[in-house]
């Protein structure tokens, strides 16, 4: 529960700020799928597929952060450094859209490249997909974040962030690894069996989806490698749960519907 709890204070309060207002449990909405009616654990946060014994336990799967000092810590100074200086407009724009992680607007990430737009109203299976995974992949990463507790760049550069609303929360989140890199990546790797003929591109933006992380000066090099690797492994988990195998190979037959 604990690991739940900061998970939910982590990615529910920008939705809070987006102008979300707050719900008690009996008032949260239940939302249908073809598994099962799924409960809101959040406001705007559905339950994922995974039980909390489920869930990859990252301080497992990880190593530890890479020690001040040490090359590898030095590494991710250099590309910290690297992106801060970059200052291209577009580039930070569009990692400030990656940092959205509130529904609608966090399928955008991906719309950018798809062929065929995913919408609550025209892949209402797919849509659902995305939603419940955002919990089984964020949470994967908390283990090591609560055990590590890792300083963000912002925190150790004092630049700035391409989101400084979010900058009071992200204090309080570890920083290692990162859990919106590995949400993006398990999106990528979900909408790589929904879309194949489009697997390359699809890939391209969830590997740049993580690297706005970077250009966002909230999270290091390293956190990104390592959110990615947790993100891979909520999706191997999640093929071995029945609802989301039913819920995906729905999504599978919306999407290829459409293409007729």
């Amino acid at each position: 529960m604990f690991l739940r709890s900061r998970f939910l204070i982590a990615i529910t309060l920008p939705i809070l700020m987006l102008g979300c207002t707050s719900q008690t449990k009996q008032d949260q909405p239940v939302i249908t799928s073809l598994s099962k009616e799924i409960q809101e654990i959040s406001p705007g946060v559905l339950a994922g597929y995974l039980s909390e014994k489920e869930i990859p336990n990252s301080l497992q799967l990880v190593p530890p952060p890479p020690q001040k000092g040490s090359a590898a810590f030095k590494f991710d100074q250099a590309l910290s450094e690297k992106y801060i200086a970059l200052m291209d407009e577009a580039r930070t724009k569009q990692a400030a859209q990656d940092a959205v992680l509130s529904f609608p607007g966090a399928v955008e990430a991906f719309n950018s490249v798809l062929n065929l737009k995913i919408s609550e109203e025209d892949t209402p299976h797919l849509y659902i997909v995305l939603r419940r995974t955002l919990a089984d992949a964020g949470l994967s990463t908390y283990a090591a974040k609560n055990h590590y507790q890792r300083m963000r760049p912002f925190m150790v550069n004092n630049a700035p962030t391409c989101t400084p609303a979010d900058e009071a929360s992200l204090r309080k989140d570890g920083s290692y690894p990162s859990g919106h890199t590995a949400v993006g990546w398990a999106w990528a790797l979900i909408l790589t069996e929904v879309f194949p003929e489009q697997a390359n591109v699809i890939l391209e933006r969830g590997k740049q989806f993580g690297i706005s992380r970077n250009v966002c000066n909230v999270h290091w090099h390293s956190d990104v490698v390592y959110g990615r690797m947790m993100g891979a492994s909520a999706v191997s988990m999640l093929h071995s749960n029945t609802d989301f195998m039913i819920d995906l190979n729905a999504a599978k037959e919306e999407v290829f519907s459409l293409k007729k």
